[in-house]
């Protein structure tokens, strides 16, 4: 097998090169196609092309990372960087020990259907047939737990939130859940 990783290398650098454009990214790319396939060379059937494996690891490392490079931004000055600024995010810490306080404080019932619906996604009929209740129970026991956080977190509206778009946006989907939508 390591005889034919080596012998794979000069086709892997022309392929690299071939995709980037660029030698020193071909060479980081080869390296890396490299490194993947000799932590997963169990995952490797003996008797199939060996080649045909390595070059399907560097096309994927290839198109990963150039999706990740794609949303990126040129920043070479470090203008752009330089303007943007955060909150705090301590309040935000505060707010989630509140928040998963107030949920232990939920029964066994309401806390796994709300974790189930709310946070794991799942639709109300999934999260019945796994809690092995009615679809109507799990739609009550949901809306209970959510009242019931709202008040233990004295929510009163949307706005209780703060302006933070994440906030928001979550607000937007616990109203859509509870309306059935």
């Amino acid at each position: 097998m390591k005889a034919e990783l080596l012998a794979a290398i000069p086709s892997l650098r022309a392929f690299a090169m071939s995709l980037s454009g660029n030698i020193d990214r071909a060479d980081d790319l080869v390296q890396e196609t490299l490194v993947k396939a000799w932590s997963n060379l169990g995952s490797f059937t003996e008797g199939t092309n060996m080649a045909a494996w390595l070059f399907t690891i560097l096309r994927n490392l290839f198109y990963s990372e150039y999706r990740k490079r794609r949303r990126e931004v040129p920043d070479p000055e470090g203008q752009i960087a330089g303007r943007l600024a955060s909150t705090p995010n301590q309040n935000a810490h505060m707010d989630f020990l509140d928040f998963s306080g107030a949920l232990q404080q939920l029964s066994a019932d309401q806390r796994e259907a709300l974790i189930l619906v709310g946070a794991s996604g799942m639709s109300y009929e999934e999260a019945a047939e796994i809690c092995g209740c009615a679809v109507g129970t799990m739609k009550s026991r949901v809306n209970r737990a959510r009242v019931r956080l709202g008040q233990l977190l004295a929510v009163e509206a949307g706005d209780d939130y703060g302006p933070e778009s994440q906030w928001q946006a979550s607000l937007e989907i616990s109203n859509r859940l509870i309306a059935g939508e």
